[in-house]
């Protein structure tokens, strides 16, 4: 008897080539933006496979770009919250991270006239040093959060969290947690979600990796950047071990994601989640 196949999350964290080089906020004004080019082609991209995403908006990007944003949400994709400034929350104080985030969801809510229902933390920056965030993210109504991996580095992570989608309790709310997506192997958790691993391992790895995941009733969370199909922008002086993965392999990324897009059933997180 065939099965069902899951439906698994397709997101895009929302932001331009610059955005996530830990460049500070304050220093963006002098960087091309690429953002309109690339989310164009992103949109074309999943129009022809008839797909939709979640698309977590960095809010700096929403109020330089509105009208992209309308755009969109008119093709018919999520709208979620990536937080105004790419900082790592670890390095904010609460006050600042709930100004900033009070700031970015308000404006995309004025803009599409809908509620906002995800976030995800800039460099899934939610880790044991930050947990006082999720009281915030409780706070302001935020239904669903994507942001704690399940694997330590030295940007992120909380290993031993959860491995699937579940329902985090704080004292004045609750909500779930769909974690960035990871293989359990002998001795080690495989991150799967896409980004710079998408590019780093063959196609056929992430693949099998992600029916792996399936397999065993569970979705994946994917999670793609704008400037992943945009191989021409710039190349800047950063650290070493930023340049090594932002840059490695971007020439691969559209073929593997349009070969991604004919090979799993994809949705927004809210619907895989069932939210809304």
């Amino acid at each position: 008897m065939a099965t069902t196949p899951v439906t698994n999350a397709l997101t895009i964290d929302f932001e331009d080539w610059y955005q996530g080089l830990e460049i500070p906020y304050s220093e963006w004004g002098r960087f091309e933006s690429r953002i309109e080019a690339a989310g164009e082609r992103l949109l074309q991209i999943l129009a022809d496979s008839d797909t939709h995403a979640t698309f977590f908006m960095l809010g700096y990007v929403a109020e330089k770009h509105p009208a992209l944003v309308k755009k969109v949400e008119a093709a018919g994709h999520e709208i979620g919250t990536h937080g105004f400034s790419h900082t790592l929350i670890y390095t904010q104080s609460p006050e600042l991270f709930q100004s900033e985030l009070t700031r970015a969801i308000g404006y995309l809510e004025d803009l599409t006239g809908k509620k906002v229902l995800g976030h995800r933390a800039p460099f899934f920056s939610i880790t044991k040093d930050s947990l006082w965030a999720l009281d915030i993210l409780g706070e302001l109504g935020v239904r669903y959060d994507s942001s704690i991996f399940p694997v330590l580095n030295y940007r992120y992570g909380i290993a031993g969290a959860p491995r699937f989608p579940y329902t985090i309790k704080r004292e004045k709310c609750e909500f779930i947690e769909f974690p960035i997506s990871t293989l359990k192997l002998p001795g080690f958790t495989m991150p799967i979600s896409g980004g710079a691993y998408f590019r780093i391992y063959p196609y056929q790895v992430t693949k099998q990796a992600i029916r792996s995941v399936n397999r065993g009733g569970q979705p994946v969370t994917f999670y793609l950047h704008p400037w992943e199909i945009d191989p021409d922008h710039p190349r800047i002086d950063v650290p070493r071990r930023i340049a090594l993965t932002h840059y490695f392999n971007l020439g691969a990324t559209e073929r593997r994601l349009k070969k991604l897009l004919r090979d799993f059933k994809l949705a927004p997180m809210k619907d895989v989640l069932g939210i809304n």
